[in-house]
């Protein structure tokens, strides 16, 4: 087993990739912090995970929620080897109808809260001297424009640029920050993301995701198993020399 006697904290995993990276994880030997805004979810798929699994509640908007969720999980297993920052919401719009709300809502989730969780490992990790890994969701939205994806966009580019620069500067305490950008992943995030283009596309529910999942080279669209593979490799010591990098998993949509 690749993580055994290792201790990772996952954002965004009450369901989802995120519970598919716990699940792995913890296959792999690992004990695993998921964490997430709902209590009541959260809980109940920790539970599922069995002992090796514990609950946090945390709201990576709000710094004073990060810190005692950090901290709940230091003193439950007295150390923090790994972070995925994987808690994010999608938004679309035409660039006209884009509001500062919607705006502000979704950078401070997915690039605020990104940054701020990842900051609060780097302290730990470096207090403890033992180094880390630390793995940031980016999305192959962050590698383009698409044009009703403008604000999803921007925030998952920002996403890349902040793991190459802070990749470059937690190196040097044995931290390995480092990213992963998938395509098209099934799941219930999807019915968002189809209603989102059945409104501003003028499409039948389930069209978009039709098409969109037949257009991946590799002929499908992804499930979130299929990520877990770099998660698991990006935490292990046969990453040590990785350093900023984003790697795309995306069945072949986006040739970095």
């Amino acid at each position: 087993m690749r993580l055994q006697g290792k201790t990772a904290l996952i954002t965004g995993a009450a369901r989802g990739i995120g519970l598919e990276f716990a699940r792995a994880y913890i296959a792999e030997g690992a004990t695993v912090a998921l964490a997430d805004i709902n209590a009541e979810a959260v809980e109940m798929a920790a539970s599922s995970l069995g002992p090796n699994a514990v609950a946090v509640q945390m709201d990576v908007t709000k710094q004073a929620s990060i810190d005692a969720g950090f901290a709940k999980v230091v003193a439950k297993f007295g150390k923090l080897d790994i972070l995925i920052n994987n808690a994010a919401l999608f938004t679309a719009a035409p660039i006209v109808e884009i509001s500062r709300e919607d705006y502000d809502r979704v950078f401070s989730v997915n690039t605020a809260g990104t940054f701020f969780c990842l900051q609060a490992a780097a302290k730990q990790m470096i207090a403890q001297g033992t180094g880390g890994k630390i793995i940031n969701m980016a999305s192959q939205a962050g590698r383009r424009g698409e044009s009703l994806v403008a604000v999803y966009c921007a925030t998952k580019a920002a996403v890349i640029s902040m793991t190459q620069s802070a990749g470059l500067n937690l190196i040097k305490h044995g931290i390995n920050v480092n990213a992963i950008a998938p395509g098209v992943v099934d799941g219930e995030h999807w019915d968002v993301v189809d209603a989102h283009f059945a409104k501003y596309e003028g499409r039948q529910p389930g069209e978009k995701k039709k098409i969109v999942f037949e257009s991946v080279p590799i002929g499908r669209g992804a499930v979130a198993a299929d990520l877990t593979g770099m998660a698991i490799f990006l935490a292990t010591p046969e990453a040590d020399y990785i350093v900023a990098q984003t790697f795309g998993v995306d069945g072949g949509n986006w040739l970095a």
